[in-house]
């Protein structure tokens, strides 16, 4: 028998994939910022000198980025509670993916750190600044206009990951999708507007940070 494509059922639940693409957004959004803010502080750890620094932030980095982030998000929200640490799974899945994308975050901002030259922190300190001051006015804006290229990948690669919050039932798009296939039996209609979705998502945050590149980029 052929199968005749009917999308009446998720047009009609339509305004429901659009509230779980934008939590989708939400998730991603507050989990890069902090995970921002985690990465710069291990790219200065794993880029300095004193071995305290560099070994707990390599053995951070290592360690979170070879564990699959669905172990990740299922211990938070499973295990956490068993030690004490009582989260909702919105907070639960945030807590995971700031952790998990400050990893990778840092390697992208130690690549970026690495490829300022020596020479500006020395003269940064030649004219009387201190190591913060050379670090938050010198060194990191220039790192970030170097790292905007894989940056743009990782926070595209973070913003599909938030999908994995279906599994502790965090509505958001994966899981609306998934309510809307079971209660309509529309499964490739469901599945094929989600993909939609993800894939229009994903062009416009990649045209964005095109756009942020461009007007960040040093005149030639």
């Amino acid at each position: 028998m052929g199968y005749t494509l009917n999308f009446a059922a998720v047009w009609r639940n339509f305004d429901f994939l659009l509230s779980g693409l934008a939590l989708s957004l939400g998730l991603a959004v507050i989990s890069i910022l902090i995970g921002a803010v985690i990465g710069l502080v291990l790219a200065f750890a794993l880029t300095s000198k004193n071995r305290f620094a560099v070994v707990p932030a390599r053995v951070y980095v290592t360690v979170i980025r070879n564990l699959p982030i669905l172990v990740l998000v299922l211990f938070a929200f499973f295990a956490l509670p068993q030690m004490g640490l009582r989260l909702d799974k919105i907070k639960s899945f945030v807590l995971v993916l700031s952790l998990y994308s400050g990893a990778y975050l840092a390697e992208v901002f130690r690549a970026g750190l690495l490829s300022i030259p020596r020479g500006l922190t020395e003269a940064g300190l030649a004219i009387g600044l201190t190591g913060m001051q050379i670090r938050s006015s010198i060194i990191a804006p220039l790192m970030l206009r170097n790292v905007l290229p894989s940056l743009s990948s990782t926070i595209i690669s973070l913003f599909k990951d938030t999908s994995l919050a279906a599994a502790i039932a965090v509505p958001e798009l994966t899981f609306a999708a998934r309510k809307i296939n079971v209660e309509s039996f529309r499964v490739i209609e469901t599945w094929m507007v989600t993909s939609a979705l993800y894939v229009a998502t994903c062009f416009l945050i990649a045209a964005v940070m095109r756009f942020v590149e461009r007007r960040l980029a040093l005149p030639r």
